[in-house]
């Protein structure tokens, strides 16, 4: 058992704690003392439109910046205080990675196994082949980095950033700029790997937010907008629900809508009905089973009414905007009127 990994067992940590952190250039306030965490063994998403400061935490989170104010640690371990140990514990890529253009994805891996792991020629070089087949590159092994396509490319920087077998990856923007193909490879890749480490990715792709993430954040204009597990994102805090009936249903709609758990029930079409619970937990133990004990009623469909996280996205950051814009008038003042 690894230092990090007795240390995190020993004390519970989740694998990425983020306290009141604030980040300055100059006069730009760019983090406005945000706060995260990220369970371990968990895949956590993080979102934000250009400039909101999802690149400048990621940086901090793995020692390439210093925070203003506030903390961070990784793995139980202060980015500042135990950077050399954070080091070792994170794989990064970054939004923008290179690499020597004349070496094979082999030469790349085995340069970065070199400086993280310890061992024989013989043991690392078993290490490099088995991250090579994880990624999927054992047809490219030998193909220098200039004659990878950009989702081969991708792949390679997921895979260097594995091969040191670290506690967390922390990835930028993984899937940017990749075509349909090469985005599948990337996010299979990270369905593979999430049952080996903690995985933190941004990114503008909402759909693979949606697939993999189990919890998300919103980082807008430096400031966590929102925050939580996804199905509570897309279900809302009190979750919502869709139900599709043959029959007579309407004594029994009506004595649904008096149950303690329902806060109302409103028809979406002819044969159709969104039930809003306030008790998710009382709704998925009670809806279906009084449906189904109802014998005038035949249930068709029925299933949690779940929104677009694109739709819950715009809200949040349009609404920031807004607000933005109101403090910005505010301080200006009334307009005066000649």
């Amino acid at each position: 058992m690894s230092t990090v990994t007795a240390h995190i067992e020993a004390h519970g940590q989740p694998a990425i704690a983020v306290h009141g952190l604030r980040k300055r250039f100059g006069r730009t306030d760019v983090l406005h003392g945000i706060d995260l965490e990220v369970p371990r063994n968990s895949v956590f998403g993080f979102l934000g439109p250009n400039g909101a400061g999802k690149s400048t935490t990621m940086k901090i989170l793995v020692g390439l910046l210093r925070p203003t104010d506030g903390s961070a640690a990784v793995c139980g371990l202060d980015t500042v205080r135990d950077s050399v140990a954070v080091r070792a514990s994170i794989g990064y890529l970054p939004q923008d990675s290179s690499y020597w253009r004349h070496l094979t994805v082999r030469g790349v891996l085995a340069f970065t196994a070199r400086r993280y792991l310890d061992g024989s020629r013989s043991d690392l070089r078993r290490h490099v082949d088995d991250t090579i087949e994880q990624a999927g590159l054992s047809s490219l092994a030998n193909r220098r980095v200039a004659k990878l396509s950009g989702g081969e490319r991708q792949r390679l920087g997921v895979a260097q950033a594995w091969v040191g077998r670290p506690e967390v990856l922390i990835l930028d923007e993984p899937s940017a700029g990749l075509d349909p193909e090469g985005r599948h490879e990337i996010l299979e890749l990270l369905d593979r790997l999430r049952e080996q480490a903690t995985i933190f990715f941004s990114t503008h792709i909402l759909e693979d937010v949606e697939r993999l993430s189990d919890t998300i954040a919103v980082l807008d204009r430096g400031r966590i907008v929102a925050s939580g597990p996804i199905d509570t994102f897309l279900m809302g805090e009190t979750g919502q629900y869709s139900l599709t009936l043959n029959g007579s249903s309407d004594g029994f709609l009506a004595a649904l809508a008096e149950a303690p758990w329902v806060d109302s029930v409103e028809p979406t079409a002819e044969t159709t009905w969104n039930i809003t619970v306030t008790d998710r937990t009382a709704a998925e133990h009670l809806l279906l089973r009084s449906v189904v004990g109802h014998r005038d009623v035949q249930v068709v469909d029925f299933r949690p009414a779940r929104r677009s996280l694109e739709e819950i996205y715009l809200e949040l950051t349009e609404a920031t905007a807004q607000a933005a814009d109101d403090q910005a008038a505010d301080e200006q003042g009334p307009a005066v009127v000649e």
